[in-house]
């Protein structure tokens, strides 16, 4: 069994991914669901994504892998640019948005240095 305690981008999505479920309860109970539903979406896919790199095929395979992941933070950060500029739907938490940018150069790094090797 895989131990990804030491696995920081793992355990950063993880960590992010419950933020995004509480965000989009509060969405939800807003009775903003279509916005709910895409956000939630986006934001847990980060680290299935980043979790099922853990264990690729291949490396082309791990760098497909992140790459999904680095699109999927991008889908979430435009969400919650949204969430934050309309006046019609609550404003996500600062930490949620400064999490998605350090996952984001964490996967940024990811895949650069992959792709050297």
């Amino acid at each position: 069994m895989r131990d990804d305690k030491e696995n920081i981008i793992v355990q950063k999505t993880f960590e992010f991914s419950l933020k995004v479920i509480s965000f989009t309860e509060e969405l939800r109970n807003d009775r903003k669901f279509e916005m709910a539903s895409q956000l939630f979406k986006s934001g847990t896919s980060i680290g299935a994504n980043a979790r099922e790199a853990q264990n690729a095929e291949s490396p082309a395979d791990f760098i497909h892998k992140f790459k999904i992941a680095a699109k999927e933070a991008e889908e979430t950060d435009y969400w919650l640019e949204l969430c934050s500029k309309s006046e019609f739907l609550p404003n996500p938490q600062k930490t949620l948005v400064s999490d998605l940018e350090v996952i984001m150069k964490i996967i940024s790094k990811i895949l650069s240095t992959t792709k050297k090797k």
